[in-house]
């Protein structure tokens, strides 16, 4: 039997329908402070603006929940309560609460068709939210690669006034506390120097990577990432106190997400250029060219001189990772790896092989994995991973057969089936046995979050 409760009743558990509009009905309240939540609920959902203020100001939590987990901005969403979204987005809620459906504001008012609230969601959101932008991919910066090849530019850059440098040691970036308190999500951002403060070390013709500028304009602020391995972490502190070299898994999914983006550019490159200093064509050294974005071969007869070769270039490696669905559409695929956290499911994932498609990537992998066939496959949306150059590809599959067989030699150590309302238990933190998924700077979590957000029924 289809279960359907969770789903049907999103808002309140004593909502009631005031002509086609949905308002948030009290349970009587047993104090002041609920009473007040709740007429901050009937409000939003009515579209009173100046009441959904005035309780706010008698301090109520803007991002306050029922107990189906229903914000003021959802109720706003629900009913298409456009000045109501603009002004508690303009509060500080957030849109990244999820409710005991799995749902977001934005969810909602896309399920009920309000494309004004969509609308008014969407220019709040952050992250522009007509595509999914994942952690690690909001790098802000205009690589400009135009820029790379003009040696005497990089060269006048670096001496600039306004330029930032970052700081990698061994691999491991330089990190500062988040110090903005707006931001509710980061505890860290990097530590950014300027070239006096580094003058000396850089005068040594340290590895430096130009990652890009801060805006379309030549002349705004450059930023290059520097390698200090060797420089007493001290005199860096000189500079920032209480910084620190951070191990970057898992450190660095607590960054400001442009800093997180920013990161991911500078680490990517710099692990290329830690292991492959040799030619992998004849074995020669290499020299750096191109502000980092290129080694070239110092053998003049080697074949690597002759045409495009991407053993001249940073090399990427795409992975493929799949939500699959099953063929009844009313449950999906988690696996367990053995280096997993404890309880911890996610989807199914593995490596692109040469001359081979995205969907003969999910198909292949999903079999040899769990012995699911799969049919049709949907391109959901990127991430880059930084550890070492991974592009991950996420998709969500659709399966053909439903008997799971492992492999004992796998590194999966478990698969199964589970149903629509005990993955929302488990993005949610619910899940009776402590089961849970990756958190929301993983792009499982957003696979997952997408076919929740499809199929649940408000």
């Amino acid at each position: 039997m289809r279960f359907r409760p969770l789903f049907r009743l999103g808002f309140s558990c004593a909502s009631r329908m005031s002509g086609d509009r949905t308002t948030s009905s009290a349970v009587r309240p047993s104090n002041v402070a609920t009473q007040y939540q709740e007429q901050l609920f009937d409000s939003a959902a009515k579209g009173n603006v100046e009441h959904v203020l005035a309780m706010l100001k008698a301090a109520v939590d803007v991002d306050a929940k029922n107990d189906r987990g229903w914000t003021a901005l959802m109720f706003a969403a629900r009913n298409g309560q456009v000045s109501v979204i603009k002004s508690l987005l303009e509060q500080g809620c957030s849109m990244n609460v999820l409710n005991s459906s799995g749902q977001t504001a934005l969810d909602i008012a896309d399920f009920w068709n309000h494309s004004d609230a969509s609308s008014a969601l969407s220019d709040g959101a952050v992250v522009p939210t007509q595509e999914c932008q994942n952690y690690y991919s909001l790098n802000p910066l205009n690589r400009a690669s135009d820029r790379r090849k003009h040696p005497e530019w990089i060269h006048q850059a670096v001496r600039r006034d306004n330029t930032k440098f970052i700081l990698f040691s061994d691999l491991n970036p330089f990190l500062i506390e988040d110090t903005n308190q707006k931001s509710k999500k980061s505890k860290y951002v990097l530590g950014l120097f300027s070239y006096n403060q580094l003058a000396e070390h850089i005068s040594k013709k340290p590895l430096l990577i130009f990652l890009g500028l801060e805006t379309w304009d030549p002349e705004s602020a450059v930023w290059f990432a520097v390698d200090v391995t060797g420089v007493e972490e001290s005199k860096l502190k000189d500079v920032h106190k209480d910084g620190f070299f951070a191990n970057p898994f898992p450190l660095t999914m607590q960054m400001d997400d442009r800093h997180a983006g920013i990161f991911a550019e500078a680490r990517s490159i710099l692990t290329w250029h830690d292991r492959y200093s040799f030619c992998a064509t004849c074995g020669s050294s290499t020299v750096v060219q191109e502000a980092g974005y290129k080694r070239v071969c110092s053998n003049a007869d080697c074949r690597s001189h002759k045409g495009i070769n991407n053993t001249c270039y940073p090399r990427v490696d795409p992975s493929l990772i799949m939500l699959v669905v099953s063929p009844d559409g009313n449950r999906c695929l988690l696996g367990r790896k053995k280096t997993f956290p404890p309880k911890m499911f996610s989807c199914l994932a593995g490596f692109m092989e040469p001359g081979e498609s995205i969907e003969d990537t999910c198909r292949r992998e999903v079999e040899e994995e769990s012995g699911i066939q799969v049919g049709r496959v949907e391109y959901h949306s990127s991430q880059p991973w930084p550890f070492p150059a991974v592009l991950m590809l996420g998709c969500i599959t659709h399966a053909k057969t439903e008997t799971i067989k492992l492999d004992n030699d796998d590194e999966l150590e478990a698969a199964q089936w589970f149903s629509r309302p005990e993955i929302v238990q488990m993005l949610t933190h619910q899940h009776p046995g402590g089961l849970f998924v990756p958190p929301r700077q993983a792009i499982a979590h957003q696979l997952i979050r997408t076919w929740v957000g499809k199929t649940s029924n408000l």
